[in-house]
């Protein structure tokens, strides 16, 4: 019986690691497709168009906002993100899991119209790691960097609403407990109605004979 695919939201403080966590599961597991987001922000070195992001500028992000195009968007730092419904669409049909790597704002409006999305909260293991992490990376400046400060003690009010959390200690321990995670998931009944309603037929057919 073909499963069909989950849309698995994963989220977390900048600097918490959670594109580190999304890549691992891209290249340790089969059955996942990322979906790739579109941005206005520019490029960080080494990111590629297509793959890292979609980059666009606000005029077009907006016209695509105006013609449906996205299933989600939001602004954060001054930029606008968002996730191509295409994409997305195609791939859960196909039956595989789609990984979008999205902030909070956009996770709500994604549960909202996939109430059987999984949502998944990347934290470090404390505030001060979090803090080094985002400085050690050398690609923002210090106002930046209270920028993104600030945001997580906002979005740790929100991170209750999510359906897991993973704490991103060591990547390798934090990727395979992601995937378990998803994996489980699968196997919840409300993913499973056919099977379950297939099982019960069965059951009451075979109740009804006269001979086992």
């Amino acid at each position: 019986m073909k499963r069909d695919g989950i849309l698995v939201v994963i989220s977390g403080f900048a600097g918490a690691g959670k594109g580190t966590v999304v890549k691992g599961l891209m290249e340790r597991h089969e059955g996942y497709a990322l979906s790739v987001s579109m941005t206005t922000r520019a490029p960080r070195p080494g990111e590629k168009e297509g793959v890292s992001y979609f980059f666009t500028d606000k005029e077009h992000f907006e016209k695509t906002i105006a013609e449906n195009g996205l299933v989600e968007y939001a602004q954060y730092c001054g930029n606008y993100y968002g996730t191509p419904r295409a994409y997305v669409e195609e791939k859960l049909s196909e039956g595989l899991d789609v990984i979008l790597e999205i902030e909070i704002q956009g996770a709500m409006k994604i549960k909202k119209l996939f109430p059987d999305s999984l949502l998944l909260f990347v934290m470090p293991p404390s505030a001060q790691i979090l803090k080094e992490r985002l400085t050690g990376r050398g690609t923002e400046t210090p106002e930046v960097i209270k920028q993104r400060m600030d945001r997580a003690a906002g979005e740790s009010e929100g991170i209750e609403d999510y359906d897991y959390i993973l704490i991103n200690d060591t990547v390798d321990r934090c990727v395979e407990e992601a995937h378990a995670v998803i994996t489980a998931s699968h196997a919840r009944p409300k993913r499973n109605l056919a099977l379950i309603e297939q099982m019960r037929a069965d059951l009451k057919k075979m109740a009804e004979e006269k001979d086992i």
